[in-house]
């Protein structure tokens, strides 16, 4: 998609189609959503707009990078010196310079032609398509072809390939961590916002180019593509950024070699002056080479052959270098600035802990997709409800409890109480995702909402993952879905145990949209009666020592059909009249886990005395919790010490507004 392409028009006006409803928007495009633009019409468009790729990404000429190796003040000056040691006859003079300037160029001119093809093919690995519908018929076109005004055909698995504005959507996900490094996919609605400020991640009535579609369906009308769209304009900054900009390195031999130029000249006037100008030939080939003599003719060579060292030790370490000046400006590096998702975290959400009432908290080990990680939670060998029944005294019973009398215990599927079991089930089977293991490399991996699959993987370390409670041992069927809905931000799923006959409701999503639906609270054995305020108060606490963890919290609840609910078809019941009466389960906590190679890579460019930044889009509190993990920012318990000297510097956690003022 990113191409150099000779001829392109202006880029198109840009308009905030976010605040204009879906008629403004087909008025302004001049199209017919029910219909398409018409063939004819597409191709007039594609001539005034140009086609939908990204400028100035095709690989230079052979030719540019020869020249562009020979471009600089060291290698003219070893030319003309060559140009005057066969104007005196000095043949080895010439031949040792003509040997140095053929070596450079050759190292750089093979090692950028190289880099050069690798970025060419990796940008022809792909030839993207995309669904529109042209002369009422839906069709499928080349990415690059797309127009403003085509309409597209979006669905799960889908990378968008152009600007659009929604205009009908079915439960419809985008992950946009690309162009905003948000690591949840973000719910897409219709309805037109009235602020014209709103930041980008916020105009969720909008699709954007190279985002990916990860759950649902939805139409929308492109009003921007190539280098007006948003990654286009990202793409137009750095385009505009210096190109010829010079490298400290380079810098330095640009001025040694006029000092070295002027040496060479004022050489030459004293061997002239020594013999008060008269200049035969013996004088000037003396002066010539003297004037030679002051030019270090390899150093040029060994500063290309330790940039070439420095290369191959890089391509190791799977990385290309398309420029051998670019590898010196890496030791000059005195900031980095990092993206959070899927550079410092593996993007990849895993739920790591859980809360019951009675039960406490229970934590998951275990990162990635695969369904392996104890499940541990921490009790006390002695209650207090206990040494009620044995005659202590209360300072004994005090002594006791003050006592550690507290174990760890390891949870699975023989040992976990009904309740925990029932969350497990309530994650499993209230989740349309599943997680595989591939046959030939054997690594697992996911398929569906980054959330769900946290919480499938959560199911099945604890041996209670869909597919085995569907199977004919447990006997478990879902036979009614309510979808998940962005505007009440949860989820629900009738399910059937058809070997006890059990039929339940699960319910799953954000607290404050599961907590209005809630009667009551598990408490252990019982179910207590509880108003939802009353409820939300109780859980505030937990959800914020989960926040200040870096967590995503989610909650559960469940509760058994009624009699009259079990005898008809709840596919055709009202939604809002099911999700009622719900007992509160637990809350489930969710993370992206830093790299492995996160933390020892921060401490070590602290180390070496560089400051590293974290970009996100994450609540403060969550992006402190994580800046903690990976050594960005220093532990709250940890004391401070050379190698983390750069956080204690000025405020370490700003919002983007606090950034720009």
């Amino acid at each position: 998609m990113f191409k150099g392409k000779k001829k392109q028009t202006n880029d198109q006006p840009q308009k905030l189609y976010h605040i204009l409803d879906t008629d403004q928007v087909f008025i302004d495009l001049d199209v017919n959503h029910t219909t398409g633009l018409s063939t004819s019409e597409a191709e007039r468009r594609l001539t005034v707009h140009g086609t939908n790729e990204m400028r100035g990404g095709g690989r230079p000429s052979a030719f540019k990078i020869l020249i562009r190796q020979l471009a600089n003040l060291m290698t003219l000056i070893l030319i003309a010196a060559i140009v005057v040691a066969f104007v005196i006859k000095d043949w080895v003079e010439a031949g040792v310079l003509i040997g140095v300037i053929a070596f450079n160029t050759a190292v750089g001119f093979l090692q950028e032609f190289k880099a050069e093809k690798t970025m060419d093919s990796l940008r022809k690995m792909s030839s993207p398509t995309s669904r529109v519908l042209r002369n009422g018929h839906q069709v499928v076109v080349p990415t690059m072809d797309l127009v403003p005004g085509d309409v597209l055909y979006l669905e799960s698995g889908d990378v968008i390939g152009a600007d659009c504005r929604l205009f009908e959507v079915f439960n419809f996900d985008t992950d946009e961590a690309l162009l905003t490094g948000e690591a949840l996919p973000i719910s897409k609605e219709v309805a037109a916002f009235a602020d014209p400020e709103l930041p980008l991640g916020d105009r969720i009535n909008l699709a954007f180019a190279s985002t990916t579609v990860t759950k649902g369906r939805a139409k929308a009308v492109v009003y921007a593509t190539g280098m007006s769209s948003e990654v286009g304009k990202i793409a137009k900054k750095l385009m505009a950024t210096e190109k010829n900009r010079m490298t400290p390195l380079q810098r330095g031999l640009h001025k040694m070699s006029w000092v070295l130029l002027g040496i060479a000249s004022v050489s030459v006037l004293i061997v002239f002056g020594a013999n008060k100008f008269k200049v035969n030939s013996d004088v000037l080939l003396y002066a010539i080479g003297l004037a030679i003599a002051t030019i270090p003719e390899g150093l040029i060579a060994v500063v290309t052959l330790t940039m070439s060292m420095g290369v191959s030790a890089l391509a190791k370490k799977r990385a290309l270098v398309r420029q051998l000046v670019a590898l010196e400006s890496l030791g000059s590096v005195t900031n980095i600035c990092s993206d959070k998702t899927g550079t410092l975290t593996q993007s990849k959400m895993v739920l790591v802990r859980a809360w019951l009432p009675e039960e406490g908290v229970l934590r998951i080990a275990g990162l990635g997709f695969e369904p392996v990680g104890a499940i541990t939670k921490t009790q006390r060998l002695v209650k207090s409800s206990e040494t009620a029944k044995v005659n202590f005294t209360e300072s004994e019973k005090s002594k006791l409890l003050d006592e550690d009398t507290t174990e760890t215990v390891t949870v699975d599927q023989t040992t976990a109480s009904p309740n925990v079991r029932r969350l497990a089930e309530a994650a499993a089977l209230c989740n349309m995702s599943e997680i595989k293991c591939d046959a030939a490399t054997g690594e697992w991996f996911g398929i569906g909402d980054p959330t769900e699959i946290a919480l499938q993987v959560f199911a099945s370390k604890l041996s209670m993952g869909k597919p085995l409670l569907t199977s004919d041992t447990h006997q478990w069927s879902v036979v009614s879905e309510y979808p998940f809905d962005s505007g009440i931000k949860r989820m629900s799923v009738v399910a059937v145990n058809n070997l006890t006959g059990e039929k339940l409701l699960f319910l799953k999503g954000a607290t404050e949209r599961v907590v209005p639906c809630c009667t009551g609270r598990q408490d252990g054995e019982f179910t207590t009666a509880i108003e939802s305020d009353d409820l939300q108060a109780y859980l505030d606490p937990r959800i914020q020592d989960m926040a200040r963890d870096g967590l995503r919290v989610l909650s559960i609840a469940y509760r058994h059909l009624t009699e009259e609910e079990s005898q008809k078809d709840m596919n055709k019941a009202d939604r809002e009249g099911v999700e009622l009466n719900m007992t509160f389960l637990g809350l489930v906590g969710i993370y992206d886990p830093p790299r492995p190679e996160s933390l020892p890579s921060v401490m070590e460019c602290y180390r070496a005395g560089i400051q590293v930044t974290m970009l996100t889009g994450d609540h403060p509190a969550t992006a402190a919790a994580i800046a903690r993990q990976v050594g960005i920012l220093q532990a709250e318990d940890e004391p401070e010490n050379d190698s983390h000297v750069a956080v204690t510097m000025g405020q370490l956690v700003m919002t983007a507004r606090e950034f720009d003022s």
